[in-house]
């Protein structure tokens, strides 16, 4: 296992009430670890906090840098350093081009901000503790592939993506430093987020707990792309979509070319290859 993921140091986990954020709070403490979970205060997070053994509640919004800030305070001043933090906190409300639901701010406040802001806060804390750390930024393949129908989610992944890549080459480039970042790219994840009013998870779907322990392997390793396949997708599927999307780019078609009249059946062809 990654040598940050030990007994007794500390994670904080954002976005930990439900879904990924909470079943990976729920591993880190099986690991030994002291976890804080992180989410808007209230009786959810109390609840979740509960499922955890030691499990920390700290309510903070995580789109709001002053909150950022002082719950940083607060998490190091009352428990020490942190050695994992994984920016998972999202919120998928659906938006549209010209932002008729007025939902691209908050979106993007949560989704990009809130793990460009998180690492900000808590890296040169994890950085001058001097031991191994670990940040995992929850990416998305919308924020690669940018698929039609919601915008500003992508925006934002696609921003999540860029800055991870970005704060990893800072990281291994500090003299003396041992912490490192992941992007951590879920499949299709049956969760409070991606429900949309079922009750039951779709075939298609793995549970939050499934992904997470996906995301364990590969901490076991040096892979900072942690991309998860699902029940509906492989990773050979995965990839051929990734690399159609860069081509559209490099071969000058129609952006989103996958879904225009004029490429979507040479992509199909393409994949079925």
């Amino acid at each position: 296992m990654h040598p940050a993921i030990a007994k007794g140091n500390l994670a904080v986990v954002t976005g930990a009430a439900s879904g990924i954020g909470l079943a990976a709070a729920k591993r880190l403490a099986a690991e030994g670890m002291r976890v804080v979970l992180v989410d808007l205060p209230g009786a959810r997070l109390d609840a979740a906090a509960a499922e955890v053994a030691g499990g920390i509640a700290m309510g903070s919004d995580v789109g709001s840098l002053a909150e950022l800030r002082a719950l940083e305070a607060a998490v190091t001043s009352r428990h020490g350093p942190v050695s994992v933090l994984m920016n998972n906190a999202g919120i998928q409300p659906g938006s549209s081009i010209f932002d008729a639901e007025g939902n691209w701010d908050r979106i993007l406040d949560v989704n990009l901000k809130g793990v460009i802001r998180g690492s900000q806060v808590f890296a040169p804390g994890m950085i001058a503790a001097g031991g191994p750390g670990l940040i995992v930024n929850t990416g998305s393949k919308q924020g690669i592939t940018t698929p039609p129908g919601d915008p500003a989610y992508n925006v934002a992944k696609a921003g999540v993506k860029a800055f991870t890549e970005a704060l990893q080459h800072a990281l291994r480039n500090t003299d003396g430093c041992r912490v490192e970042a992941r992007l951590f790219i879920p499949g299709f994840v049956f969760t409070p987020l991606t429900a949309n009013g079922r009750t039951e998870k779709p075939a298609g779907a793995w549970t939050p707990e499934q992904v997470v322990a996906f995301l364990f392997d590969a901490l076991k390793g040096p892979d900072f792309y942690i991309l998860c396949p699902d029940n509906e997708v492989d990773r050979a599927t995965d990839e051929k979509r990734i690399l159609w999307a860069a081509g559209d780019i490099v071969e000058n078609r129609p952006p989103l070319s996958r879904w225009h009249e004029d490429w979507g059946e040479a992509f199909k062809i393409w994949l079925e290859k």
